[in-house]
């Protein structure tokens, strides 16, 4: 006996209905191959069945990366630096790292990867990490490596107490403490810097504004301005900077961010800090930095030469504003102390 099927497919294709494995091989409507006398039309369905598999595995890992948002140098959402931060099960095509940074638009996305495919993000210590701000691929951030050891520590629950970043400027460390995460960075020292050969970018910044000392950091690129004392946090929070015209009074890649820096009130009855910053990148695609902890391995070392102090407490003096801890290791290292509050967890699918 005829099931339906089988008289569908002989009076379609014109051919006596197969039986057995042959059944497998329905041509489309119309066609006037015939699995039962063509043997090559189970091979073209067959290849058809696994391209179209071989798509959707390709979308699969494409569309469904985990990411999350975490503010970095604060105990609070909505404060401190927030930082985008991506797991990646797989490798990721390299154009999209950069894509992905401009998509997400905050100052800086991490990529977190694994080193052995065997690793695990809950159990290994040791990862690669990456950054990117909208505009290009950077050599250090802080606040973005505070950011990957909180998604790390608190929603992936990593199980070690220690983890290790392999990242362009080295290995770097991150620590849970009690207060928060502690970051293992280099420390940059700054040289004296000429005033004339800075005076245009000087000038267009910040205007007619007191400059007690200038440095300049090569390791990072980073141009230091100790604005006077005679000004207070008050001042230093309030000041107008004009980053727009940067790009074109600095052209020449010598420096990529700009610091400005104050030394510290007493605290009287409200908190005390040893001093104040505010950091500002155009040439790296961001105006100014909520809080940066790159920024802070470099004003680490001035200060502490100023102040001859090895533990200090900083405050970035930005609109949202953030808190760090500093404490001076031997071999070129400092530690560099913050909160994190992770605000949003999802899925990237494109």
């Amino acid at each position: 006996m005829k099931t339906s099927t089988e008289a569908d497919f002989g009076s379609r294709a014109g051919c006596p209905p197969p039986s057995g494995p042959e059944l497998l091989a329905v041509p489309q409507r119309g066609s006037s191959r015939c699995a039962a006398r063509d043997p090559g039309f189970l091979e073209d369905i067959k290849q058809a069945t696994s391209n179209f598999e071989n798509l959707q595995k390709q979308l699969a890992r494409k569309m469904k990366l985990p990411i999350f948002i975490a503010d970095a140098f604060t105990a609070r959402a909505f404060r401190g630096n927030p930082a985008a931060v991506c797991l990646l099960e797989n490798e990721l095509e390299e154009d999209m790292h950069q894509k992905i940074a401009r998509e997400m638009n905050l100052s800086e996305t991490a990529f977190i990867r694994k080193l052995h495919p065997t690793d695990n993000f809950a159990q290994s210590s040791c990862f690669g990490l990456r950054w990117f701000t909208p505009a290009s691929e950077v050599p250090l951030c802080g606040h973005a490596t505070l950011a990957s050891a909180a998604v790390l520590f608190y929603k992936i629950k990593n199980m070690n107490s220690t983890l290790t970043f392999v990242t362009l400027s080295g290995e770097l460390r991150a620590r849970q403490a009690e207060d928060g995460i502690v970051l293992d960075l280099p420390l940059y020292p700054v040289y004296p810097q000429d005033f004339h050969e800075v005076e245009d970018l000087i000038k267009t910044a910040i205007g007619n504004t007191l400059v007690q000392d200038i440095c300049y950091s090569p390791d990072t690129r980073k141009l230091l301005l100790r604005l006077s004392d005679t000004y207070n946090r008050s001042f230093l929070e309030n000041l107008k900077v004009n980053t727009e015209n940067l790009l074109q009074v600095e052209n020449t890649g010598k420096v990529k961010g700009l610091i400005l820096t104050l030394k510290g009130e007493p605290g009287g009855q409200s908190q005390s800090f040893d001093f104040y910053s505010r950091y500002f990148a155009p040439w790296v695609g961001v105006a100014e930095d909520p809080v940066t902890g790159s920024a802070h391995a470099v004003l680490s070392s001035y200060w502490s030469q100023q102040l001859g102090k090895k533990e200090m407490h900083a405050f970035q003096c930005s609109q949202r504003g953030g808190e760090l801890g500093i404490s001076l290791r031997p071999a070129g290292r400092v530690d560099i102390r913050g909160g994190a509050a992770v605000v949003l967890e999802g899925t990237l699918t494109a």
